[in-house]
């Protein structure tokens, strides 16, 4: 089982499937870094030499934010909202929808699940 960036990828699937299993690392990230290694798209995880494997891990330390800083980063740059106090911070402070959904039905997923309200009923 190759270990890329903390991550234990899957040794069974194919390369560019097997890297989007690191936190940071999507389709194109995954196409991209294969390409950069010339590393056929078909092959196999368990089918990569050590070599191979350690040049995919120095790509992915040199060139991209993954998994422990990218999650650092995020949750940065959400506390510096807070801390701003602008709309978006006060909307992730309260665990409402940032990005102007509407909130009077729906938005279950941030508010968790309903609370009844005695009387409620019309």
């Amino acid at each position: 089982m190759a270990r890329i960036a903390g991550v234990n990828i899957p040794t069974n699937k194919r390369v560019v499937i097997a890297l989007q299993y690191i936190h940071g690392i999507g389709a194109k990230f995954a196409q991209e870094i294969v390409e950069k290694n010339s590393i056929d798209a078909a092959r196999r995880v368990n089918e990569l030499s050590d070599a191979e494997v350690l040049q995919i891990r120095e790509t992915i330390d040199r060139d991209y934010m993954v998994e422990g800083d990218l999650r650092r980063e995020t949750a940065m740059n959400i506390k510096r909202l807070m801390d701003l106090g602008c709309y978006r911070g006060l909307r992730h402070r309260r665990g409402l929808p940032v990005r102007g959904q509407r909130t009077h039905t729906n938005a279950r997923t941030r508010k968790g699940p309903a609370k009844p309200i005695a009387g409620k009923k019309k």
